[in-house]
């Protein structure tokens, strides 16, 4: 394992809250799924992070199993806005400091509203992206939403 220290690992230590993390930076992991498998994990326990935009230019942020894709119309219910659209990639990085393939839902520039799918309550811990391509974090929910504000809700199709 790399002593690479990202932003979220940071604000993880900050607020003492336990983690494990993951290193795949020698793979040829390009999608979620092909992350969960190289870390012979559960691809259910495995979760992206999504960036959207609402018609009202308000951002938002999505977390849900890596095999699973965004249902817009639910996202938009989730968080009170008549419709959603995920954000153009070049947008990403100014808008949240973070790369495709390396979002974190932790230490983004400016912290958006979060919803994550309703199975993370399935699982004592999830994994998602430490914020940074080749690393990931696992953590309990409960200390996710103590960093971060944080909501459940189907959001899958």
């Amino acid at each position: 394992m790399s002593n690479l220290k990202t932003n979220a690992m940071r604000i993880l230590d900050k607020h003492k809250i336990a983690y494990k993390t993951y290193c795949y930076a020698n793979t040829n992991a390009i999608s979620g799924v092909d992350v969960a498998s190289t870390l012979n994990q559960n691809p259910a326990q495995v979760f992206k992070t999504l960036v959207t935009t609402a018609k009202s230019g308000n951002h938002y942020v999505f977390m849900l199993p890596v095999a699973e894709e965004l249902d817009l119309k639910k996202a938009a219910l989730a968080v009170n806005e008549k419709s959603v659209e995920m954000l153009k990639q070049k947008d990403l990085q100014p808008l949240t400091g973070y790369v495709h393939g390396g979002c974190s839902p932790i230490g983004m520039k400016k912290q958006f509203k979060t919803i994550i799918h309703h199975t993370a309550q399935n699982f004592p811990t999830i994994i998602f992206s430490a914020g940074h391509i080749g690393y990931q974090i696992e953590l309990a929910l409960t200390d996710l939403i103590s960093v971060i504000p944080l909501g459940t809700a189907d959001i899958i199709v």
